[in-house]
């Protein structure tokens, strides 16, 4: 998976306002307390976070595609990993010190392992360095592991299903269909979209899941960039069964297109996780004092505390930038603040904020 996970579930009323209903998953995107699910489903398992420290070693490297390399993790210890859900990620501590959260994306069934892919992306693509760590790794590594956590979790729909991945986001989408696939109790369909077959992983083990029942195939669909342009949201959500929940991973402009087409009578819930940071929304300019650097610095509207604090404290630690995670932290010595995060309980922000997603009103005094 990316490095910067994030889960977000909404039902969608069948004649709701379209305005409206973009409204209320801007509104879940940017106040939710929790990881959120709203469903019809009847059944459910509880949304969850595992936080203590796992020494694990790297027990095999295999390349899934162009630039995707997957890891496959045990403990150091030999004992069992902790049981885990589809849409389920892990935070891996890199000999760094950076956090970066990954997809957990191997079969179920082996408590043994756990299985993570990670795309390298370049610095001067925008990534943050862990990609580039991760892919020095060796077999024989140790890292340090905490999970799983569920931010983007799955739930049973009696009506079905419509997975869509973008490139390295089929690693979440990848269990959810295993399970799907396996029951055959209800209908469901996959579109699986990339720049080119090259670069999108798992085509194997998609191969594998068409081959495995009869109408299996029939129900995926691999479309490259290079032999089939880019995706169309309404021909995508034309395929899904009828009264589906639409689970979604990828780039976020083919995540926005998905939005936009929502409602649609086809779909009845959406769920989507995002690659990237999603945009600023409703923020009003204010302004940061660094404490400890003796710095005044504006935080623009359409920025975050964490890029402003950036341009002059480099070394800022960050990981997730959607306020699910904690890295970035920070203690507040002055100032109101907005909080915006999904991490931190009420007793936590009496004095902290996240940079990544919470704000301020005025002048906050950061001890930094």
């Amino acid at each position: 998976m990316s490095e910067t996970p994030r889960g977000v579930g909404v039902r969608v009323p069948p004649t709701a306002d379209p305005n409206r209903t973009m409204r209320t998953l801007d509104t879940l995107v940017r106040r939710v307390a929790i990881p959120v699910a709203l469903r019809t489903s009847r059944s459910r398992h509880p949304i969850g976070q595992v936080d203590r420290d796992l020494r694990a070693v790297v027990s095999r490297i295999t390349v899934a595609g162009e630039g995707v390399k997957v890891f496959e993790l045990s403990r150091a210890d030999c004992k069992q990993f902790p049981w885990w859900f589809p849409g389920a990620h892990i935070d891996v501590v890199l000999p760094s010190g950076k956090v970066r959260q990954y997809s957990l994306n191997g079969r179920r069934d082996n408590p043994n392992q756990w299985r993570i892919a990670v795309r390298r992306i370049p610095l001067e693509a925008g990534g943050g360095g862990g990609s580039i760590e991760m892919h020095e790794l060796e077999v024989g590594d140790a890292l340090v592991v905490r999970g799983p956590r569920e931010a983007f979790p799955f739930v049973f729909n009696e009506a079905g299903y419509l997975f869509v991945a973008g490139g390295i986001g089929i690693t979440p989408i990848l269990p959810m269909l295993r399970r799907t696939a396996r029951r055959n109790r209800v209908p469901w369909t996959l579109v699986y979209t990339g720049r080119t077959r090259d670069s999108m992983p798992f085509l194997d083990e998609i191969a594998e899941i068409a081959g495995a029942r009869p109408g299996n195939a029939e129900r995926i669909h691999v479309w490259p960039d290079d032999e089939y342009g880019t995706p169309d949201a309404a021909k995508i959500i034309s395929l899904a069964p009828a009264g589906a929940a639409l689970y979604t991973c990828g780039p976020t402009p083919m995540i926005d297109a998905l939005r936009r087409a929502i409602p649609d009578p086809q779909i009845d819930a959406l769920h989507y996780e995002r690659f990237s940071p999603p945009p600023v929304v409703a923020g009003k300019p204010f302004r940061i004092r660094l404490e400890r650097e003796g710095v005044d610095l504006p935080v623009r509207a359409d920025e975050t505390a964490l890029t402003a604090v950036r341009r002059v404290h480099p070394g800022q630690a960050y990981s997730c930038q959607q306020g699910f995670c904690g890295t970035c932290k920070v203690r507040v010595l002055e100032g109101t603040v907005e909080h915006r995060d999904r991490k931190l309980t009420d007793y936590e922000r009496e004095g902290h904020m996240l940079l990544c997603v919470s704000r301020g009103s005025g002048t906050v005094v950061l001890d930094v």
